[in-house]
């Protein structure tokens, strides 16, 4: 088994070789190859024609909460991974909400919040679930190489990791992989063909995205 980073940084980084977990994906659409045209406004998402595939009531519905359910997408590949059932989105939408996870308000929602979702997810599926206030990257490399995922908050733009965010956090991707030079993400806003699946961020460019806290999901 790979050793655990020490937390030394880069240099502890380097010394990990993690291969890519298989790991299914699910965008945060019903149509993951319509994200881009989604993302980008050249549909609004109430035009997937696989709306319903979400368990939404109507495509008003659906395209309100595709827009906030990153978190859930990364859920359900985690679940298939460790060999759950995946119930449709907006179920587990509705569940989280119920649990805490989400707060609903008039100007929109609130959430995901970590610690009552981590809760939700231990009882519900039964696995192993921790919210981490303070996830240092170094340490992602040993969760993975121990059997675990991790859930992410990155900014939205790390589908481009050249450039430069405004802000660290926004948005949830899930941890699959890493190599001595990259971490493998899944992220469920990632564009087709490119940033969907198994996405390299070069580890030098991680922490400008990256805001340091997530969730450690594994097998009970």
């Amino acid at each position: 088994m790979t050793d655990t980073p020490s937390g030394r940084g880069a240099a502890a980084r380097r010394r990990v070789l993690v291969s890519p977990a298989p790991v299914p994906y699910h965008a945060q659409w019903a149509s993951a190859h319509l994200v881009e045209d989604i993302v980008t406004g050249r549909i609004r998402a109430s035009e997937d024609p696989a709306w319903a595939d979400y368990g939404a009531a109507d495509p008003e519905e659906y395209e309100w909460w595709s827009w906030r359910l990153c978190g859930i997408a990364c859920l359900r590949m985690a679940l298939e991974h460790f060999g759950r059932t995946a119930p449709k989105a907006m179920r587990l939408a509705e569940e989280c909400t119920a649990a805490g996870g989400y707060v609903r308000h008039e100007d929109g929602l609130h959430g995901l919040v970590h610690a009552p979702f981590a809760a939700w997810v231990r009882d519900r599926f039964g696995l192993w679930a921790e919210a981490r206030a303070d996830l240092p990257a170094a340490e992602i490399p040993g969760i993975l190489a121990g059997g675990g995922l991790a859930v992410l908050s990155v900014h939205p733009s790390i589908r481009r990791p050249d450039g430069d965010p405004p802000a660290k956090g926004g948005h949830l991707v899930l941890a699959v992989g890493a190599t001595e030079h990259c971490l493998l993400i899944h992220n469920p806003s990632g564009f087709p063909g490119s940033s969907q699946r198994d996405f390299p961020v070069p580890w030098e460019r991680l922490d400008r995205f990256y805001a340091g806290r997530g969730i450690v999901l594994g097998a009970a």
